[in-house]
């Protein structure tokens, strides 16, 4: 026997606002309303700012089957697409930060282009690079006055400095699009904000892009210039394929950084072990999973439409109709893992949804697993008394974005 919930529009006042708060002083876990909706129910309905109200998925099986679903869209430009804020006009000529809000077949065609430098191979090429770049940040910091800004003095500027190196970036522009990037993760960012930043940063990256058409290097943009150049890719859309990688590539990474070394003050038995084991490749790969696992640096969920109608666990989502899957709580489901609200870094979390699941999962996740394997094997081990310059209640958190982390982390050791 199946339902839509149909009572859902008609008692408008019982469902509940998305995204919603976490608790106060638990900084790490789901908010506690999600939890509640989890034990109820595997689907649910909730309500957007703009009085939408799509389907939200509460638990892990739900969300691994309809993240796989070819039936569900992730084009904004789909009637009943659940927008986390007004869309702006750019979705009218196609998706700001390309191919990540596209389906196949050109979903799939543009992401082959920029496949390969993601490859583990290609990523492992990279740690002598990385562990260098690790290991300089973190002699700058022990020559520096403490306290010290853990997320400007190296959660920051580590991914940053990758991702310039593969993109053929100039790291000397870092401010200007680093900047750019809080705009555009911002929740409070109004669209005109949000559509300024993305066009500055889309005229930035054709710039580099035009210079690479005529002064190529061994860089992810010179790539794509190739292409362009060949005929077989727009410069526009290359530009935009520069966005959306130079965003993702530093933004998640480096909050993933700054919080995962908070959760880990936090829980200094867990810190301690990994210290001690910083050598035992396995440990430190589980570390991470686990991290990635237990935190939820992409906490507003996964947004798709149904472009069918859709039966599972009981329901049936209409075409047409959004669907939210965050992965947070899912992440969090105790059918999925024992104990789910403990954080154990020996436990085997590899099968998470933290990069997503299906076609659309993050493209660069061997390249993060990689950056966060070498910052948390090196870190600790070099600073072993770290440890936070204030209370835990003066840190602020970015409740307030798509991306969430701390904005700042002053350590001293």
């Amino acid at each position: 026997m199946t339902s839509t919930l149909g009572s859902a529009e008609e008692n408008a006042a019982e469902v509940p606002e998305y995204p919603m708060s976490r608790a106060e002083g638990c900084p790490f876990d789901p908010p506690p309303q999600l939890r509640t909706m989890q034990r109820e129910a595997p689907l649910s309905r909730v309500r957007l700012w703009d009085g939408s109200t799509p389907w939200l998925v509460n638990r892990y099986a739900e969300q691994r089957a309809l993240l796989a679903d070819s039936r569900i869209s992730s084009d904004p430009t789909n009637p009943g697409y659940p927008a986390p804020a007004p869309v702006s006009d750019e979705h009218s000529e196609g998706s700001p930060v390309s191919f990540i809000l596209m389906d196949d077949p050109e979903h799939a065609r543009l992401r082959r282009m920029v496949t390969a430098p993601f490859t583990i191979k290609r990523v492992e090429a990279m740690r002598p690079f990385v562990q260098r770049i690790v290991d300089e940040k973190i002699d700058e910091m022990l020559t520096a006055d403490e306290p010290v800004d853990l997320v400007e003095a190296f959660a920051l500027p580590v991914p940053s400095l990758v991702i310039c190196q593969l993109l053929g970036v100039p790291y000397a522009d870092h401010d200007f699009f680093q900047r750019n990037s809080k705009v555009i993760v911002h929740r409070d960012s109004t669209t005109e904000q949000r559509s300024t930043a993305l066009g500055t940063l889309a005229e930035y990256l054709d710039g580099l892009v035009g210079r690479k058409l005529t002064d190529p290097g061994e860089d992810l943009l010179s790539d794509l210039a190739a292409r362009v150049e060949s005929g077989e890719l727009p410069r526009r859309e290359a530009s935009r394929m520069g966005v959306l990688l130079l965003i993702a590539g530093h933004e998640t990474t480096a909050n993933m950084i700054a919080l995962g070394t908070l959760a880990l003050l936090e829980h200094p038995r867990q810190l301690a072990e990994l210290r001690e084991g910083s050598d035992d490749s396995k440990l430190v790969a589980s570390t991470v999973e686990e991290l990635l696992r237990y935190l939820h640096i992409t906490h507003n969920g996964r947004r798709r439409v149904a472009l069918e109608d859709i039966e599972i666990a009981g329901e049936v989502i209409r075409a047409g109709e959004g669907v939210i899957v965050p992965n947070d709580i899912g992440n969090r489901d105790p059918d999925a893992f024992t104990e789910p609200d403990r954080l154990d870094i020996r436990r085997d979390a590899r099968h998470h949804v933290a990069f997503g699941f299906g076609v659309h999962q993050c493209l660069g996740q061997p390249l993060a697993r990689m950056e966060l394997q070498v910052v948390y094997s090196t870190l600790y081990r070099r600073i072993p008394t770290l440890r936070l310059a204030t209370d835990r209640e003066n840190i602020s958190f970015k409740h307030d974005g798509s991306v969430y982390g701390v904005y700042e982390l002053p350590v001293t050791w």
